[in-house]
């Protein structure tokens, strides 16, 4: 099955406080920021993560351009993230096809939900990234203990206790 998370960029760099507070400084730092969360996300977890920002009062053409492998979509002047959104739930429902959508808009909840879409708060989205985040450290870990010490992690633990026996001596083994 073929799975999409669609993101409301705006919505969610308005609920999580560390891009709270890097979009008091400046929207565009809470915005790479935001990018760059989601793209590690992606890399995670295998989920297909596709980032909409609202260009309503900003004049111009929409542009769909592809960072870090994650798709981020800026609507065209006139055109809500909502509807934005809403219109890529379309395009990607298929019968082998899960979709989630992340905002914390209610309005915008209820209108995915009649398109088949589920929904993912802001703050479920954010659980979901840090628990990622401390799998992804997990494994690192593991991979930096491997490496410290490969001869030893690729033994059998009989093995092991045979060399410790020859170590201390005990020949007779």
């Amino acid at each position: 099955m073929k799975e999409y998370l669609i993101v409301d960029g705006y919505n969610i760099i308005g609920a999580w406080p560390e891009l709270q507070r890097l979009k008091e400084i400046e929207l565009v730092e809470a915005r790479d920021r935001l990018i760059e969360i989601l793209a590690e996300y992606q890399a995670y977890s295998g989920i297909r993560v596709l980032l909409v920002f609202d260009a309503y009062r900003v004049p111009g053409l929409a542009v769909k351009l592809e960072q870090n492998r994650l798709a981020i979509y800026y609507t065209k002047e006139k055109e809500t993230a909502d509807e934005r959104i809403e219109r890529l739930v379309n395009e990607l429902s298929g019968r082998f096809t899960r979709i989630y959508v992340a905002t914390s808009d209610m309005v915008e909840q209820n209108v995915i939900f009649g398109k088949g879409a589920l929904r993912i708060s802001a703050a479920e989205l954010l659980v979901k990234v840090r628990l990622s985040r401390k799998e992804i450290g997990k494994e690192l870990e593991k991979r930096t203990v491997s490496k410290r010490n490969s001869f030893d992690a690729a033994l059998s633990p009989e093995i092991k206790q045979l060399f410790e026996k020859w170590r201390r001596g005990d020949h007779e083994s």
